[in-house]
């Protein structure tokens, strides 16, 4: 009976010391979570009422629990390392469905996939075309896909003063005599390939508060528009604001390209000539040089041609129960019939915690101290069953040689 009652607490100690083991072991493993090992006595019921004597026949194991306390977050400042605060599990998929991890050490594959080191890819919610997200749809997060096409330029934004007391000039307007305008204001504008192209704007006087906006694009004659000033140097027309000049065919292959002159807030003061600010709604076409996660999991692109797009948001999980999610190695959790059907969400919302870009979740049992304290323990629980064994062991001796004789 002592025999097999040490046993069991010597097979008990065992365990312990290989779940401790497992803790220690991945002591610097990301993401990863430590288990506690709980046990239960064995204890054999007797007949009725005759169970006040009874001894119990030792002990066994119960659980391995896992403990999802929180790992401490280090900063690495890449920006594809993300770091859940508080509640929640990245969602990435395997190819055989969707498993759950804190560890979030992402990089990008070969397919511009974002991965983690086992090649799960890591789940968002794609943009809904509205300006939000799609919450109702899982999508593997691709850095390729996202880049940025041209767009060709339709409208420049002018803010410029002409001068009141510039004279008209006297010859007939050509581009190649200075004398025949009074300013020039040259600008980079953009075709439907990407391409970019010389416009200038000529601004000629033509008579008290009247002047003349002359488009060129590359050389290319766009027209002529007219504006007029009231007596306080004001726009008085076109009343909008908008020069809308022809199209100009560029010969390169792209779309001929249209532009309208938004002259809204150039004036016409005693003061000399200046040319303000200058925009234009083109631009070239953008490779992806950086992407930025927010603390809500907005994924946002940042593009070569000083472009941005958000392409996703990080998808969140959570579980009722998640001591009952199954392990499946590498740091990943499936769902099961104990932890309950995922809950997902959002970063920052509700029960979910925070996200924090360029930063890991440290192990949970990076501490090794308390390990090695619940280990010496351990050791202690198995000598003493040893113990037990040897002292049993040396009273059954006993016996048998005083039966002998």
């Amino acid at each position: 009976m002592a025999l097999n009652t040490a046993l069991s607490g010597i097979n008990a100690a065992q365990s312990d010391l290989n779940v401790i083991a497992n803790n220690i072991a991945n002591a610097n493993t990301t993401g990863f979570k430590g288990s506690r090992a709980e046990f239960a006595d064995i204890y054999a019921v007797t007949g009725l009422n005759l169970n006040s004597t009874a001894v119990g026949s030792g002990v066994r194991l119960q659980d391995v629990a896992q403990q999802f306390s929180q790992g401490d977050i280090q900063t690495t400042n890449n920006s594809l390392d993300l770091a859940i605060s508080g509640n929640g599990f990245f969602a990435v998929n395997n190819g055989s469905g969707v498993t759950y991890t804190r560890a979030g050490d992402f990089q990008k594959d070969s397919n511009g996939y974002v991965t983690t080191p086992d090649g799960s890819r890591l789940q968002i919610y794609p943009t809904n075309g509205i300006g939000g997200f799609d919450t109702s749809t899982l999508k593997d997060l691709n850095l390729i896909t996202a880049q940025s096409n041209a767009t060709a330029t339709s409208l420049v934004t002018m803010t410029s003063n002409l001068p009141a007391s510039d004279a008209v000039p006297s010859t007939t307007f050509s581009t190649t005599d200075s004398t025949s305008y009074n300013a020039a204001a040259p600008v980079t504008v953009y075709d439907s390939q990407g391409g970019s192209h010389q416009a200038t704007i000529y601004y000629v006087k033509t008579g008290t508060n009247t002047w003349d906006a002359n488009l060129y694009v590359d050389g290319q004659n766009a027209g002529t528009q007219s504006m007029t000033f009231d007596t306080s140097g004001n726009l008085a027309t076109p009343s909008n604001g908008q020069l809308a000049f022809n199209s100009v065919s560029l010969g390169n292959g792209s779309s001929p390209m249209t532009l309208s002159l938004n002259v809204t807030n150039t004036t016409q003061f005693g003061t000399a000539y200046s040319a303000g600010t200058i925009t234009q709604n083109g631009f070239e076409a953008g490779t992806l040089s950086n992407i930025d996660i927010d603390s809500k999991g907005v994924v946002t692109a940042y593009y070569s041609n000083n472009q941005s797009t958000q392409i996703g948001q990080v998808a969140i999980a959570n579980f009722a129960n998640v001591q009952g999610l199954r392990q499946m190695g590498n740091t990943t959790w499936a769902a099961s019939t104990d932890s309950g059907p995922a809950v997902m969400g959002t970063a920052s919302s509700g029960e979910f915690g925070s996200l924090q870009s360029g930063a890991l979740e440290s192990s949970n049992t990076a501490d090794t101290t308390s390990q090695l304290v619940n280990m010496i323990q351990a050791q202690r629980d198995y000598q003493a069953n040893a113990q037990v064994l040897s002292t049993d062991n040396t009273l059954a001796s006993a016996l048998f040689n005083a039966v002998s004789r």
